[in-house]
């Protein structure tokens, strides 16, 4: 499922011009399932690994992770916060509260002027995000 996703991802950014080599990603949530710590069996790692192998630059973001189990377990090193206007995509792939609480605006404005967001988890509706699985 990560290499569907980050084809996906990818060609939303394409038909947007923007470049997927070096694209900086922020990827919204690590965990297993939302609002837990536990990161067993998540599938979030895939997509890191895929967007890697387009030679991207991934954050991960997700207030719920330890980061130092994180580094252990998957060689990942969460950031603290995410950076307004960075990004050329962003996915949201855990549905943590935290995560619902922000509306549309505050999480689009993690984007650069032209950005991709992709929703795995609808916690958005549909027109306000250029893809979701």
């Amino acid at each position: 499922m990560g290499t569907y996703v980050v084809e996906q991802v990818s060609k939303l950014m394409i038909k947007k011009r923007i470049h997927v080599v070096d694209a900086n990603i922020l990827i919204m949530g690590l965990t297993f399932k939302e609002n837990c710590p536990d990161l067993r069996n998540t599938r979030v790692v895939d997509l890191v690994k895929e967007f890697e192998g387009f030679n991207c630059n991934v954050d991960v973001y997700d207030p719920w992770v330890n980061k130092d189990e994180a580094v252990n377990e998957y060689n990942i090193k969460p950031i603290d916060k995410p950076i307004k206007g960075k990004y050329d995509a962003i996915v949201l792939a855990v549905a943590h509260d935290e995560f619902k609480a922000l509306t549309v605006e505050q999480i689009r404005a993690y984007g650069k002027d032209n950005h991709v967001l992709y929703d795995i988890k609808y916690l958005l509706d549909a027109n306000e995000v250029d893809g979701r699985l």
